[in-house]
Parts: C-alpha cells; structure tokens; sequence
C-alpha cells in the first residue's frame, strides 16, 4: 500500500543521455530508490516518470545528477508534478520520436573494463577487435539517425546472437543497449586485401598485416572514422617510403604508442600531457620530443615536438600488443582532402602509398579524422576537433527561435548548427580546396540535417566571396528566398568563438591573430584587435600592412615576404649589396623583378597578418625554403626561441592604431643567432599584446586564432598577463583556428537576430 505522501514526477533530461548507458542508469538508480515507472528515450532526449514516497522521490532528484554515466553530460533537467497511476515497477520503454533536440555523443575510446575482458584467455571476447560496451565504442561514426538505437546505425545489418542479445535485454548489464553490441559470432569480420587480390579472413588478416608491418611495408588500417597509413614508426626506411610516396615532405607524422611508459622514453610530458592522453578521447597530443629515441628522425622533422597517441580501439590494441613497436598512425588522405573511409578509394587514390590494407565489414556512415590537442601551461588547447570531442555540443540557456546554419571559413573548416536550445559543432571537416573536400563538406552538412531534422532558416558564412562555404550559402539562399544570409567578418568570428566558449556576453579587448582573412577594407587582415561585443565590433589595433609579393604565391614561399619587409626598410641597391642567405637566394635580375613589383604594386596584395610577419621572420633568420606544410615556419620559429634564454626583445611603437615594427627589421638582419631571433620575436609580440591591455584596463581580453597554436608564444604571454592580474579567456576544447570560426559566426547569428 502506497503512503499518502506518494507523488508523481515527470522528468525530461537533455543532454548527452542518449547511448551512454544513462536509461540502465536511471533502472538502477530507481530500484535502488524504491521507486515505480519508467524512462524512455526520445527525440527530446529521455523522459523519465517516478512514482513512490517524496522523500524517496527527492533522494533520487538529487542522486541523480551526481553518480551519472561517465559518458553521459546533463544539460537540463524540466520536472513537473503528475497524477499517480500506482503502477508497478519501474520498466525501460522503447524509444520515441519526437522533435529532435537530445545530443549524439562522439566515438569514445575503448574502456578499460572492455579492455580487461579482451585480455581475458576465458572470456568470449578474448582479442575481439571490436569489443565495446555503454561506456565505450563508435558512437557518431556508425549513426545513421537518432533517436540512437541500432536500427538507425549501421550495426543493423548484424544480427546479434543468443548470448549477446541476453547482454542487450539486461538493464543490469553494462551491455544494455549498447547499440554496437557484437562477438566473434554475430559481429564485424576482419579482412585484410591486397592491390594484387590476395584476401585473408579474421585473425590471419591481422597476422598477415602485423608481418608486412615488421618487414617494413606501409599499410592501410582501418579505424573508427577512416583508414590510417600505418608503419614501423623505428624504421627509416619504411617513413621515407610513406613520405615519398604520400608527397609528404617534412609534415610531422602522428606516432601511436602500446603504453604511456613507451611515450615517456620517446618525449618530455607533464602531468596534464599524460591526463590528456590518458583521457577517454584519447587525442593526438603535442608533446617535446626527446633528443635521442628510437623514433625515425624522419617522423617530425626540423621540430622540436611530436604528435603522440595511445591504442583506442580494441584492434589498435591486438596490432600493438602483437607488435610491441611505435607505429605511425596518419590519416589515409590525399593532402587536403578527407579522411578515406572505404578500401576500394584506397585503392584508387593511394596505390603508390599502400598495397596492402586490414579492413572490416562495419561501414563507416561519418568520417570522422582524429582530434589533436595540446598543453600550454596546463590548459588545454585543440588544433583540430574531431574523434573524441566532436561532434560537440553547447547548450544554451535562452531558447533559440530560428534554426540557424553556420558554414565556417575555407581552412579547417567546421559546420554549427543552432536550435532550441543548443548550438552543435561538426567534427573537422578540412580544407575546401578540391572537389572531393566539397563533397564531403556537403555529405557531413546532410548527415546533421538529417539527425536533428534541421531545416535553417538563416545561414551564416564569411565575408570572403571567394570562400567555398560562401558559394555554397549564396547559393542556397538562391533556392530558397525566405532564408536569411548573415555574412561576418573573419576575424570578428574569431573573437565571438572563443566568446561562444566562454558564454561571454559582453564587451571584450580580442587579438585575433591568424594567417589571413578577409578585411573591412578590401585587404587581407591577420594582425587584428578588436574591442567587441555578440552584436559588433570596432578594429583598434593592427599590425602595420605589408605587400605580399606575388599573391598566395608569397604563403608558400615566405622568403618573397621576407624581401617585401627589406624592400620596405632599404634601398634597393642596399639590398643587392647585402651578403645573406635570403639575399643570396635570388639573382640580381630576380631581385629588381620583385622590386618592381613591389613599388608597382603587381600582384602584392596588402597584409596586416602576423602569421605571415612569422613567416617573414622565418626568411629573414636564413630559412629560404619553401613551407611544405601550414605553419611550419612558425613550428621552426618555436624550435629555435626554445633554444634560447633571452628576455630581450625588438623594437616597436604603437602609432595611431597601427603596430609599427620597421626598426624591428634591421635588427633582424644585425642579430646572427636564429634561435635569440625567434626568441626576440616571440618576446616582441607578448610585449605589443601586453603593453596594448594596459590601454584597455577595463575590458576582459580574448585570444584567438591560428597565431595562438605557437606553444611557447602562448605559455609565455598567459605568464606576462597573470603577472599584470588580467583576466583573459582562450579557447580550449574549439578549436584555436578557424575550426572555431563557424561557432563564432552563430553565436553572432544568435544575438542579431533573437537579441
């Protein structure tokens, strides 16, 4: 019998509660309460009804929050009071559709409970490449849509056997509807394929791969989101071949290793280094690479850093443990193009790079590449949102009334979506530089408006015509005339990211530091401060404007910047008569032909971007190569200021809203040592940075932009500003580049158009 202070409570959960274990948690927790009802997951996210005692009522309103799954994130809880129905029991219902709002979590990391069984000589699961559980597993990669049950993934075409849907039906068991549930009985198979079509089933797939791997091939594996190019990470050898055949010069390669005692030998990592790559998403993290490992020198080049990760799939975990060597682990791409999910586009794209490759017959419905962060001073920094992290959910407190798309910039390029009361972040999507890049930009736009059956009702991209994202949202309102077009400037995106992040609602003093970006004033900007706020912005400071001889020419060859800042600073007879590496690169003849570009204005677009006054400085210290990859001269610009211990800096004034560094110049050219230059230099920026807060006591100040991914740039200046007690904000789990720029622009969208 039922005392008279029983009650009734409807609950509806937001969140990330969908996949994760959260209705057996809630089975259990109302048992253990002693209470009667049901949860159910929905389209909203998961409705739970409780009926019993209020004081046994009230012990589970407050337990529940504090003991959820890991996995689970609780966004916002709406309780309201019901009629008794005195039914019996507490049941787990099938799900409901409804208006889709509830959050998809990312893939996670095997966990070690999973790991555990897969160890275990008795267990069923014993090296069951793809063990998984409610706390674990592809999530994001496998859906098709939610709600998020395995009808609507692609395990669906797997029957799940007698002793693994027992594990499904069983509240109490950690398998409880965990979606891609399977055993070497009902689940994926492995298979490993030649180009010459050879074709190797299961266990002898993975022996056969394990052995080209130890003779020094270079291999194909697939993973979660897409296919890897893998070898012997020891073997110089076996990393010229990839190089050479990838066209991949001095990029640094990502290096999976079997343990964190192995990453320890082979780098210099702090407590927060390990938390991060010990951490459930298991991220490629940037670590200091020791002088002397067994490593391939090949593997990060010219650096001094190196991308690390740990196993985070069962069958990375079988190929390490049988191996017991460091393996390159990098994304299967042509460069800028995406992550390769499939064996027969291997095949095709990539003969050259690999002939051999260890698939499964799982198909992958979202690519999805891997995450890569970094510490700076403890604080985490990502570089690129993807496996673990994304795709990445923010939830707001003020319902959103229109349905609002973002599209990002042209580079690192992510999507936003914004409605009800979230707004949702993409995983990386890359560079939309070829047709197959546009391609999956639009592959991964449909797949988010098909899981949220998301129609926008304003879109929003970049100012820059040019821009691919901008076409795209041009064209599509062309199609669709009730649709709105908001068009933001790059920079000021920026700023409104990290603002986003921060749920930051006022005016702030942001450096909007990157490589380039469209301008108010028709040139190219990448130098900016800005004093904004969600509905505007005002331009205060930049770095003093440059030419650019040559166009987009001058970004991958930095020494036509480098002669551009001399040309600004010297005769041109001065110029020829100079004895030094960048001088000494051209001919004569060469040199009067940039001069007269740079007088005539041909082909020299205007700049006031600091990432290419870094690569200035990188021409100006010696370095006469082309860039083979984005940011390398900043990357050897921070090996270098690593070396040196100087507080010196160079010259500069501060005149009318413009940073002028021209006395910097000869300086430059006076200094012998590259590693006190870039030492200097990275000095001199923390020093305009800190010496232009001080104008602005009163505002609190943002840091982003790809300038901001320089480690040592960014660990000395958060030091400078802590020492003045400023209050600064810069972004952590968005990405730091313009993989934040499509959560600035709605964030943007948000305020202008809701208020």
């Amino acid at each position: 019998m039922e005392s008279s202070s029983s009650i009734r409570v409807h609950l509806r959960v937001e969140g990330i509660v969908q996949g994760v274990g959260f209705r057996p948690y809630i089975y259990k927790l109302a048992h253990c309460c002693g209470l009667n009802g049901y949860v159910s997951n929905s389209g909203d996210g998961v409705s739970i009804e409780i009926e019993g005692d209020s004081s046994k009522v009230e012990l589970f309103l407050k337990l529940l929050p504090v003991e959820k799954p890991p996995l689970s994130r609780i966004d916002s809880i709406e309780k309201k009071v019901v009629s008794l129905l005195h039914a019996p029991n507490f049941h787990i219902l099938d799900s409901t559709t409804n208006t889709i709002s509830t959050m998809l979590s990312p893939d996670i990391s095997l966990c070690s409970d999973c790991l555990a069984e897969m160890r275990e000589k008795n267990n069923r699961r014993y090296n069951y490449p793809f063990i998984n559980c409610t706390n674990c597993g592809p999530r994001y990669s496998i859906i098709k849509n939610l709600p998020y049950d395995r009808d609507k993934s692609s395990m669906d075409s797997f029957k799940m056997c007698h002793k693994c849907q027992e594990e499904y039906n069983n509240p109490l068991d950690r398998r409880y509807h965990a979606q891609p549930i399977s055993c070497f009985e009902c689940g994926p198979k492995l298979k490993y394929i030649s180009l010459y079509g050879e074709e190797i089933d299961n266990n002898e797939a993975i022996d056969q791969i394990c052995e080209l791997i130890k003779n020094g091939e270079v291999v194909a594996v697939k993973g979660i989101g897409g296919f890897h190019i893998v070898c012997d990470a020891t073997n110089t050898n076996s990393v010229k071949s990839l190089r050479v055949n990838k066209n991949r010069e001095t990029k640094p390669l990502a290096v999976m290793f079997q343990n964190i005692k192995l990453i320890r030998k082979i780098a210099h990592i702090s407590k927060a280094d390990e938390k991060l790559i010990l951490s459930k998403e298991r991220p490629i993290v940037i670590v200091p690479k020791r002088e002397n490992s067994i490593l391939s020198h090949l593997i990060a080049p010219n650096i001094d850093r190196i991308g690390v990760l740990l196993p985070y799939t069962p069958l990375h975990e079988i190929l390490l443990t049988k191996l017991a060597i460091p393996l390159v682990m990098t994304s299967a791409n042509i460069s800028g193009e995406p992550i390769i999910v499939d064996e027969k586009t291997i095949f095709k794209k990539m003969p050259l790079v690999v002939q051999h490759l260890l698939t499964y017959d799982r198909e992958i419905i979202n690519a999805c590449d891997d995450s890569v962060v970094q510490n700076s001073n403890n604080d985490m920094i990502t570089l690129r949102m993807a496996r673990g992290y994304a795709p990445y959910s923010l939830y707001q407190t003020k319902r959103i009334k229109k349905k609002i798309l973002a599209l990002g910039a042209n580079q690192k390029v992510t999507i936003s979506l914004a409605f009800d009361k979230n707004i949702v972040v993409s995983p990386h999507i890359g560079d939309l530089n070829s047709l197959d890049s546009n391609e999956y930009f639009k592959r991964t736009l449909e797949t988010l408006n098909r899981i949220y059956n998301f129609v926008p009702d304003i879109i929003v991209c970049d100012k820059h015509e040019g821009y691919e994202t901008s076409k795209i949202a041009k064209e599509y309102i062309s199609k669709h005339k009730d649709v709105i077009l908001i068009e933001v400037q790059h920079h000021y995106a920026h700023a409104l990211s990290c603002m986003a992040e921060y749920s930051l609602d006022e005016d702030v003093l942001a450096f909007c530091f990157d490589g380039t970006g469209y301008g108010d004033d028709s040139t190219l900007w990448g130098g900016e401060v800005l004093i904004a706020n969600r509905s505007d912005y005002r331009r205060v400071y930049h770095f003093k404007e440059f030419a650019l001889l040559g166009g987009e020419v001058a970004i991958k060859e930095p020494r036509r910047i480098g002669m551009s800042f001399l040309f600004s600073t010297f005769s041109l007879q001065e110029v020829l008569d100079m004895k030094n590496p960048l001088v000494d690169s051209y001919s004569d003849s060469e040199i009067k032909t940039l001069y007269s570009m740079y007088t005539r204005k041909i082909n020299s677009p205007k700049s006031s971007s600091l990432g290419r006054i870094f690569d200035a400085v990188y021409a100006l210290s010696g370095f006469i190569q082309a860039l083979s990859y984005e940011g390398e001269s900043g990357l050897i610009l921070e090996t270098l200021s690593n070396k040196s211990n100087t507080n010196a800096s160079f010259k500069y004034s501060l005149e009318d809203g413009v940073i002028e560094y021209s006395k910097m110049i000869p300086q430059i050219m006076n200094e012998e040592s590259s590693e006190k230059i870039a030492k200097k230099f990275i000095n001199t920026v923390v020093k305009i940075i800190c010496e232009i807060t001080q104008e602005f006591t009163h505002l609190p100040i943002v840091l982003s932009g790809g300038v901001f991914q320089n480690k040592s740039l960014v660990s000395k200046l958060t030091q400078e500003l802590n020492k003045l007690d400023r209050k600064y904000y810069i972004q952590s789990k968005i990405p730091i580049n313009d993989g934040g720029i499509s959560l600035g622009q709605i964030y943007h969208a948000i305020q202008k158009t809701e208020g």
